[in-house]
C-alpha cells in the first residue's frame, strides 16, 4: 500500500530488461514533489518489510526469499537506475488559488495578476483536464454562500473559456463555506476563505 508518496518498482538485471525472467525486483520509495513521504509494504510469500522513509530500497530475489532489510539509496544512484521510469512519472497537477472580494465574484489585485500564470500553465501542460472549486467564508447564511461560492467558481470557468480553454476539460463545482481553508466560527469574514481553487493537470 502506497500513501502519499509513490514507489519505484523495476525488475533489475544485468542488462537492464523489462522481462522478470529470473531477474531480482529493486523497490525504492521516494519522496513526492513536496517532499512528504508515506510508506510502502513490500511482500511475497517468504516474508514482508516495510519502506516508510525517503529513497528507501529492498531488493526481493525471489518469491520464496524473504524482501532484504531496507536500506537508503544515493540519490545519484537513484537517478542512474530510474532515469527512464522518472521520466515518464506524469507531473504533479498545479494548484492555484485565487482570492475575492467580500461578498462579491471579483478579484482581488493580486489574485488578477495570477491569470496569465494560470492560462500560461495550462498552454505549457495541454492540460487535459483543470477542475474549477468555489468556495466562501462563514460571513452570512450557509444557503447564500453555497450560490456565492458557485458565482464565484463560474466566474472562473468563464475567464479560461474566454481564452480558448475547452469547457468540456473543466470541472466546475463548489462548496460554499463548507471546506474552509482557515477554519474559523459562524459568520466570520475570513479573506483567505473568500477563494476559487484551480487545479491544473
Amino acid at each position: 500500500m502506497v500513501k502519499k508518496s509513490f514507489a519505484i518498482l523495476l525488475c533489475i538485471s544485468f542488462l537492464m530488461i523489462t522481462d522478470c525472467g529470473g531477474g531480482r525486483n529493486l523497490v525504492v520509495l521516494v519522496p513526492d514533489p513536496d517532499g512528504s513521504v508515506g510508506s510502502i509494504t513490500v511482500s511475497n510469500e517468504a516474508g514482508s518489510t516495510v519502506l516508510d522513509l525517503p529513497n528507501q530500497a529492498t531488493t526481493i530475489k525471489d518469491r520464496k526469499s524473504e524482501p532484504e532489510p531496507p536500506t537508503i539509496m544515493e540519490k545519484e544512484e537513484i537517478d542512474s537506475i530510474f532515469s527512464k521510469a522518472l521520466a515518464i512519472q506524469p507531473a504533479s497537477p498545479a494548484h492555484i488559488i485565487l482570492y475575492f472580494e467580500k461578498d462579491s465574484t471579483e478579484l482581488t489585485p493580486d489574485s488578477m495578476n495570477l491569470l496569465p500564470h494560470i492560462f500560461e500553465t495550462v498552454r505549457k501542460r495541454n492540460a487535459l483536464n483543470i477542475s474549477v472549486v468555489g468556495h466562501s467564508d462563514t460571513s452570512g447564511n450557509e444557503a447564500y454562500n453555497l450560490k456565492l461560492s458557485k458565482r464565484r467558481a463560474l466566474s472562473v470557468t468563464d475567464l479560461l473559456i474566454k481564452k480558448g480553454i475547452p469547457k468540456e476539460i473543466i470541472e466546475t463545482t463548489s462548496h460554499g463555506e463548507k471546506n474552509p481553508l482557515i477554519k474559523t466560527g459562524d459568520n466570520v469574514n475570513e479573506p483567505r476563505n473568500r477563494r476559487v481553487e484551480v487545479v491544473i493537470r
